[in-house]
């Protein structure tokens, strides 16, 4: 279990790191933000980056359950990973629904979800599930 632990951790870092420089108005992977919105956000709807503090919530809610992978035993850790699981698993079920389909229809994000993020999210989420049962 300490790989599976080592593997999200280092997964969700990374997406902590991408979320924390959104967080400063750092456009990353794409600098230009209507092309990064286009990319990651999806809905047609969208034409700005979320703000400082939605970008900043996630951070840490994303870093919460990345630390709580390595917290002792206890009831504390084992809600964090629950919840942390059953998010992951029901945006990752999501990104085959027609009502997300609808929502989140712009490309390139719509490709991506199905390519990248859908199945991260899953495998995050199983991942989850895995450490939230052996807790």
């Amino acid at each position: 279990m300490a790989i599976l632990a080592l593997v999200l951790s280092a997964v969700l870092i990374v997406i902590v790191a991408i979320h924390l420089l959104w967080a400063i108005g750092y456009w990353f992977p794409i600098p230009d933000e209507t092309a990064l919105v286009q990319a990651v956000i999806g809905f047609r709807t969208a034409e700005r980056m979320p703000g400082p503090i939605p970008c900043a919530l996630v951070t840490v809610g994303l870093l919460t359950v990345t630390t709580a992978i390595w917290w002792p035993a206890g009831g504390l850790r084992t809600a964090i990973l629950g919840a942390a699981a059953l998010v992951f698993l029901a945006r990752g079920a999501a990104t085959w629904t027609a009502g997300w389909r609808r929502l989140a229809s712009l490309e390139p994000f719509a490709t991506y979800d199905r390519r990248y993020y859908g199945p991260l999210c899953l495998a995050i989420g199983v991942g989850l599930a895995v450490l939230w049962a052996l807790a």
